[in-house]
Formats: C-alpha cells, sequence, structure tokens
C-alpha cells in the first residue's frame, strides 16, 4: 500500500472511531441517583428488594448508572417517598403506593385493595390487563410514572391484644392499618392509625394502638409484635397480594435514554419477582418460631369476613360516585379478577387444596 493510501485509510478508520466512541457514550451515560424506601434496613426481604434493584442496574451497565438506596428517614420519612419523588428531592423511590391514599383513594390500587386479587393475579393485571397502563396514566397527575418492584403475597390479619370473636369486638380498637382498609373497618368502628413500619412496635408497647398489621411471619418476628400481643389473625383480607412499586420523578425518566429506560423496567421486574420468592421461601420457618414462642394463630370467623366484605363493597360503591379515577380503575380491577377467579377454581385452587389436605400423606 502506497504512503498516501495508508494515511487516508488510517484517517478514515481514526474518523469512523472518532464518531462511534461519543455514540457509545451517549447511550450509556454515567448517572448516579438516589432513591428512597419506605422501609427500614432491618426488614431486608421489603428493603432488599430496592437493593436487588440498584445492583442489577448498577452490574449491567458497568456501574455507569449508579442508583443509591437509602432507607426511610435517612433522606424523608418513610411516608414521604412519593412525596420526594414527585417534587424532585429525589430521582425515585420504592414504597407502597397505598400509603398515599390520602392524596387520592386510587392509589390503593397500585398496591392493594380489600378483597382485591392475589399476587399472581396483580402481576397478571399489571402486566397483561391494562393495570401498569391505567395507573401510571394516574400516576402521571403526581408528576411520577411507576414499575412493580416487589410483592408480598397474601399477608396477615395482624395483631391484637384480646381475641376478636365477633364484629362488635372491633368497635374502638385503635388498630395500625393504612390506606383502603382502615376506611373500611372504620366503618365497623375500628380506629385506623397510619404509623410506618419502624414506629409500630413502640407504638403498641406503649398501649397508644391496640393492633397493627404488618406484612407476615418473617417481617413480624423482626419487629417483635408477639411479645406485646399474641393474638395473630389470618388472613389479611386487605391484602391478597401486596404490590410495592418504582417511583420515578417523570422529568428524570423522560430524560434517561431508550437503553437505561429498557433496563430500569427489568430490573423492576427482576426485584418483583426476588421478593415475592424470598418471602415464599422465608415466611413458614418463621411462623413455626413464633408458635412456638407461643403466638396464637388464630382465623377471623366467617361471620367478621361477611361483614368486612360488606363494609368493603360499600366504601367501593361511595367513593366510585365521586371519584372517576377511582371508579374506572376499581372498575377494571373488579372485571379481571372475577375473571381470573373462574379460572383459578378449575385447577389451581383445586390442586393447592387437595395437597393441603394430603401434605402428610406424601
Amino acid at each position: 500500500m502506497k504512503r498516501r493510501q495508508f494515511l487516508q485509510a488510517a484517517g478514515l478508520a481514526a474518523a469512523a472511531t472518532a464518531v462511534a466512541k461519543p455514540a457509545i457514550a451517549q447511550s450509556m451515560p454515567e448517572l448516579k441517583w438516589r432513591l428512597t424506601s419506605s422501609f427500614p434496613k432491618s426488614l431486608d426481604t421489603i428493603y432488599g428488594a430496592a437493593e436487588v434493584f440498584a445492583k442489577a442496574v448498577a452490574e449491567a451497565t458497568d456501574n455507569k448508572f449508579q442508583i443509591q438506596v437509602f432507607a426511610a428517614g435517612e433522606i424523608v420519612p418513610g411516608l414521604a417517598a412519593a412525596d420526594a419523588v414527585q417534587n424532585g428531592t429525589v430521582e425515585m423511590c420504592h414504597t407502597a403506593s397505598y400509603y398515599y391514599f390520602g392524596k387520592d383513594p386510587t392509589f390503593a390500587f397500585g398496591t392493594a385493595v380489600p378483597f382485591g386479587m392475589n399476587a399472581r393475579q396483580e402481576n397478571a393485571w399489571m402486566y397483561f390487563g391494562g393495570g401498569m397502563e391505567l395507573m401510571n396514566d394516574f400516576y402521571k397527575k403526581f408528576n411520577f410514572i411507576a414499575f412493580p418492584a416487589g410483592n408480598t403475597g397474601c399477608q396477615m390479619g395482624g395483631w391484637f391484644r384480646k381475641e376478636i370473636r365477633e364484629v362488635n369486638d372491633l368497635k374502638g380498637l385503635k388498630m395500625r392499618i393504612g390506606g383502603f382498609a382502615g376506611t373500611v373497618l372504620a366503618k365497623l368502628g375500628v380506629v385506623p392509625q397510619q404509623i410506618a413500619g419502624g414506629d409500630i412496635y413502640a407504638a403498641l408497647e406503649k398501649g397508644t394502638i391496640d393492633a397493627a398489621e404488618w406484612v407476615g411471619p418473617y417481617d413480624d418476628e423482626k419487629l417483635g409484635f408477639h411479645k406485646i400481643a399474641p393474638n395473630y389473625y389470618y388472613p389479611g383480607w386487605w391484602e391478597g397480594g401486596a404490590m410495592l412499586h418504582n417511583f420515578i420523578n417523570i422529568e428524570k425518566w423522560n430524560a434517561l435514554p431508550a437503553a437505561y429506560k429498557s433496563l430500569v423496567r427489568t430490573a423492576s421486574s427482576a426485584a418483583n419477582e426476588w421478593m415475592l420468592a424470598k418471602y415464599d421461601a422465608v415466611n413458614p420457618a418463621a411462623l413455626t418460631r413464633l408458635l412456638r414462642a407461643g403466638t396464637q394463630l388464630r382465623p377471623f370467623s366467617a361471620p367478621i369476613m361477611d361483614a368486612c366484605l360488606k363494609a368493603a363493597l360499600e366504601v367501593y360503591g361511595e367513593v366510585s360516585k365521586t371519584n372517576a379515577d377511582f371508579k374506572k380503575v376499581w372498575d377494571a380491577v373488579l372485571a379481571f379478577r372475577n375473571d381470573e377467579y373462574l379460572w383459578w377454581r378449575v385447577a389451581e385452587y383445586t390442586y393447592d387444596d387437595f395437597l393441603i389436605r394430603n401434605r402428610t400423606k406424601t
């Protein structure tokens, strides 16, 4: 090759490299975000899902996109996480949508509503039933977009100092319970209290509240509720599958490269799967330990469950009359849930029911 041809070829190669590098750099910029959790670090599963998410993002980008996770209270209180995203204090948060029920009851559908769907049905609704689109159409009014990032599965009905034998036993009961469920139980005489997870034990210990619900055996054992309120009721009919979300400031989201947007969605799904699997794995042993420690496991009676369902349907009707967003989402949830149970009763439920009754034989 002649010297002039060589230099021309080298020049073209250098020019091509000069064009390619900025293009790669633009698609993988170095970013540092902050994520505030609504949960304390001691609750390693519900808090840990945010760390799983952040780690997945960092590893996939060779640490170019770093998301630092902060526990509740380190930047803002746990129940103010969405506000911090809305006003741009942080880029994102990991939280339970129903904590912001006071802003608008429609927020409840992002996590769980009384007598709603179980965890698998919620995933089906979010990913394939239009749920994510419906909720994000609502969330944009508050300046954020959201992606499922965890689920506890069906929760327990909570810890009570005294037995709850009949509906009248609920009257005057001061109970830590948030969101929509508190409104439903208020119809039955309960005085609902919204208290962050890390503050529940102190409220029970001081007698500020008479009962409290949180998640299930694994987390409840860590928080020590059994030491104060020995009666452990089930099921948590207000949370058949409590979904967590990543809320992301909409301006920050829109500024992300397409590759990072895709990664955030994928990493959120990984956290969603991880949390539910972890709870399913650790709850059985935790419940066994609680029972050995003297916990009294009790089901809500059929009359109490019936009264709660009646109260819930009344609240749904009342709120739907004055809140178009709420009615739109509730109608969608109800239709999807009912269709799901047509299928569930055929195979899923009958299979589980058979093995539950025969587990000692296999």
